[in-house]
């Protein structure tokens, strides 16, 4: 790679033991060096936040993240920052709609998470309720929900009410199955994304993430695929995301 890129990624999972990202400090260290190799210059980890099975919260999120970085401080990582993947449900609903979230810094935007199978009742009320207190949600990979594996219509009112949908660039490759795959392609092909992340878990998904980012470019091309990856990240930490 002849000049670094400066991507930005809002969804991945570098803190160790708090979900089923890295287990330890040093695969942290290796998963954000993997990434940084690739172009990345600015990654958002984002730790899941889902009833039943990560019943993370806030102030342990946050307290993690400064452990991390403090751990890692001389490791010359590219620049840091949290958030948080809240898999929508009555109860982390009320986490959003209470201010008990974790957005993403600066505070304009957060990451949700959809249940695959359907899409929960209200939704586009509550985003545009969380639009108009001056957060845009950003909606992690809608290409691996069912209900967009086909058509991406049922879509529409969530974008009318501010959503960003956010590409994970290795569905791009297969590696969450055909369905997610054609969608993702189908869904470049008509504008839907605002933005592309890596969505790794662990070092070993860097080699994937590198195919899907190339597999990307070849679908868009180079300038667009770097607004996706760096330009509109950008926009959306800096509460300047405009959807067209």
């Amino acid at each position: 790679m002849s000049a670094t890129p400066g991507y930005v990624c809002l969804h991945l999972h570098y803190l160790p033991g708090i979900d089923d990202g890295v287990k330890t400090v040093a695969q942290g260290v290796e998963l954000c060096r993997g990434l940084a190799e690739l172009g990345y210059t600015q990654l958002v980890t984002t730790p899941h936040i889902r009833s039943e099975l990560f019943e993370n919260r806030r102030p342990g999120i946050e307290a993690a993240f400064a452990e991390f970085v403090e751990a890692t401080r001389d490791e010359g990582l590219p620049a840091l920052g949290v958030g948080a993947e809240h898999h929508l449900d009555d109860i982390v609903w009320t986490l959003l709609d209470t201010g008990q979230g974790v957005p993403y810094p600066g505070g304009h935007a957060v990451l949700i998470e959809l249940p695959e199978a359907h899409l929960p009742s209200g939704l586009r009320d509550r985003f545009f309720r969380l639009r108009v207190r001056g957060t845009r949600v950003v909606l992690a990979h809608p290409e691996r929900y069912r209900p967009f594996f086909d058509r991406t219509h049922e879509l529409d009112p969530l974008l009318d009410a501010g959503a960003l949908p956010l590409l994970d660039v290795m569905s791009l490759t297969g590696h969450y199955g055909r369905a997610p795959q054609r969608a993702a392609e189908r869904m470049l092909e008509e504008g839907t994304y605002f933005a592309a992340c890596s969505d790794a878990h662990k070092p070993e998904d860097v080699p994937e993430v590198a195919k899907g980012i190339a597999r990307l470019r070849e679908l868009v091309g180079d300038a667009e695929a770097t607004e996706l990856l760096s330009t509109n990240p950008r926009h959306i930490l800096a509460g300047t995301a405009e959807y067209d």
